[in-house]
């Protein structure tokens, strides 16, 4: 790893282990590349972006820069790295919780409302819109 301040969004070595074989499945263009920055940095910097809301452009400097991590997150995005990793977690969730690795029945719920059409007549409340600033308006419902 980097010499680093760590980050709340930094994965911890017992976390790393079980993602990093993942990461390792083809996805360098050849056996045994690394290429210039390590792979656990890249996906550091790519959760620290996932955490923070930040944009790609304001990952800290001390992670590798920013158009390296971005273009990491792609090539890792379009092999379905991150599905996979999805795939292989909750796998090991549900071993661990005592359960086949593979769920034996799916749920799709939904729930669905009729709705009735009104005749007759509709009451409307008054709406007064309210200038508060240059740009900047306001609808008030005046109930009665």
């Amino acid at each position: 790893m980097m010499n680093r301040k760590s980050y709340p969004s930094d994965l911890t070595n017992k976390e790393w282990a079980q993602i990093e074989p993942i990461l390792y499945e083809g996805i360098y263009r050849k056996a045994g590349s690394k290429g210039k920055y390590p792979r656990r940095e890249m996906f550091n910097a790519i959760l620290y972006v996932l955490r923070t809301g930040c944009q790609w452009t304001d990952i800290p400097h001390d992670f590798p820069p920013w158009k390296t991590v971005y273009s990491q997150f792609l090539r890792w995005r379009d092999k379905n790295l991150f599905q996979k990793l999805n795939v292989h977690l909750n796998r090991r969730l549900r071993t661990l919780l005592g359960k086949n690795a593979e769920p034996s029945a799916g749920i799709v719920d939904s729930q669905s409302v009729k709705t009735t059409e009104k005749k007759g007549f509709v009451d409307l409340m008054e709406v007064k819109k309210l200038k508060v600033g240059k740009d900047t308006y306001w609808w008030i419902t005046l109930d009665y």
